[in-house]
């Protein structure tokens, strides 16, 4: 509880430019995510919510670095909104941000399945693994212009503890892990 309290109030220290910048305007966020959305709320952040139709196909053995997979998802994310919305008057930032798991250099997405949930979280079982969270903000300078892009990456390191099978097997029947990079909720009170 104590490291969500922090890392809300670092969320909302953090988007405090951000906050300047949308002048009475609104940041659109280009998630479908509740989770991100929640965080938002919680910090009484001015946002619309419109999910991002960009298709999730990048191969990450394409790039040298797993975080910059992680920043090239968010930045596409990002790019088809802000394209989509482009004629409205109404915005200012557009928000884009994809989560991965890495462990031992691959990256773990959304399991999709029951099947791989259990994979991945065996994998993840014991072992300490990066997260990493890549966000692009668009922008409008005043008075208009071309978009301005920011793009960054927050890097994690978590440890699991060993699971047991039971406890492995009732998380997974639970159906949570299977919209979860990696097949788990990281605490997304810490990034957006």
């Amino acid at each position: 509880y104590r490291i969500c309290l922090h890392g809300v109030l670092q969320t909302a220290n953090m988007l405090r430019p951000i906050r300047e910048l949308l002048a009475g305007r609104t940041m659109v966020l280009a998630s479908g995510s509740p989770r991100r959305r929640q965080i938002l709320e919680n910090i009484e952040f001015p946002h619309e919510v419109v999910p991002s139709q960009f298709e999730e196909n990048l191969d990450p053995s394409h790039f040298s670095e797993p975080w910059q997979y992680a920043v090239e998802n968010a930045r596409r994310k990002a790019q088809e909104v802000a394209h989509r919305i482009k004629e409205r008057q109404d915005w200012a930032v557009v928000t884009g941000a994809d989560t991965i798991v890495v462990l031992d250099g691959h990256v773990l997405e959304k399991p999709g399945s029951n099947e791989r949930a259990t994979e991945m979280l065996q994998r993840l079982s014991g072992h300490t693994h990066l997260v990493y969270t890549g966000m692009t903000l668009l922008y409008r300078q005043e008075g208009g212009g071309a978009l301005q892009e920011h793009s960054f990456h927050e890097a994690t390191e978590v440890t699991f503890a060993p699971l047991s099978a039971a406890v492995l097997q009732a998380y997974v029947d639970s159906g949570e892990p299977l919209d979860k990079a990696g097949g788990y909720p990281f605490p997304e009170c810490l990034l957006l």
